[in-house]
């Protein structure tokens, strides 16, 4: 059965972002993602994390400066050594989190600049072996260009070709159903064909990034498809709730840890 982790930067934000955790594991969550953990101690995060007894799926590493419209730093030829030292920063997280996988954000760029190209395959090279030592997966997404004007990493198929190209065991591709079907739909075959370098998933409705089982997706299909292709790692629920979070809580009832 898919184990779902609630993105507690989109969901449950009727509460202050710590009490979050609290909000998703007593909503019957038992494990959780978020963009950016950064603004807070690891060891609050950690805190709330043993407290609800979650297990922290995934987050991003720095993706530069957020608020002023960067969105990664990857593909950014002059941002390489931001970069590397950006990546200490999420190991310190990780190491207290207990995380299995990081993405990489690659930044906006033109995916057919040259020098883009080769700055992108840099890092993602360099965060491959780094995490490697540590013992994690690294995690790259394509994302769609109506969400995230002008990224980078737009195309399943260029993720998926690199990802193979370079061959390193921890290098996975994280696989967001609303993006995939925004930018290339045959959600179901490609979820068939990718799963070999398949990290993570994420999921919401579209076209409106709301609650599952909600709009133009056969979302309960997909989600016995991907349980049948034998998928063990975590579903992220990265979407925006239309009303209140709890009350939109239907569809995940099936899934949710019954408490004893």
């Amino acid at each position: 059965m898919p184990v779902f982790a609630a993105n507690l930067t989109m969901m449950f934000n009727e509460w202050q972002f710590l009490d979050r955790f609290d909000a998703a594991a007593e909503a019957g969550f038992t494990a959780v993602e978020y963009l950016f953990p950064y603004e807070f101690a690891p060891e609050a995060i950690a805190e709330r994390l043993e407290r609800n007894g979650l297990t922290q799926a995934l987050f991003n590493m720095p993706p530069g400066d957020w608020n002023g419209g960067e969105r990664g730093l990857a593909a950014l030829p002059d941002r390489f050594e931001e970069m590397k030292s950006n990546v200490e920063n999420a190991l310190d997280y990780a190491e207290a989190t207990g995380v299995k996988r990081l993405h990489l954000m690659a930044g906006l760029a033109k995916p057919d600049d040259e020098a883009a190209l080769r700055a992108y395959r840099r890092s993602v090279e360099y965060c491959a072996s780094r995490l490697a030592e540590k013992g994690l997966d690294l995690v790259l997404e394509p994302i769609n260009g109506r969400n995230m004007p002008g990224y980078f990493l737009n195309d399943f198929n260029q993720a998926r070709a690199l990802i193979e190209e370079l061959g390193r065991p921890n290098l996975k591709l994280q696989f967001d159903i609303y993006h995939r079907q925004i930018m290339h739909g045959d959600v179901a075959i490609a979820l068939r064909e990718m799963m070999p370098v398949i990290g993570h998933i994420q999921t919401a409705s579209v076209p409106s990034r709301q609650e599952p089982c909600s709009e133009e997706l056969n979302d309960t299909y997909l989600f016995a498809e991907i349980d049948r292709l034998g998928y063990e790692g975590f579903i992220g629920c990265e979407y925006i709730p239309r009303n209140h979070t709890l009350d939109g809580l239907g569809w995940f009832a099936p899934f949710k840890r019954i408490k004893g």
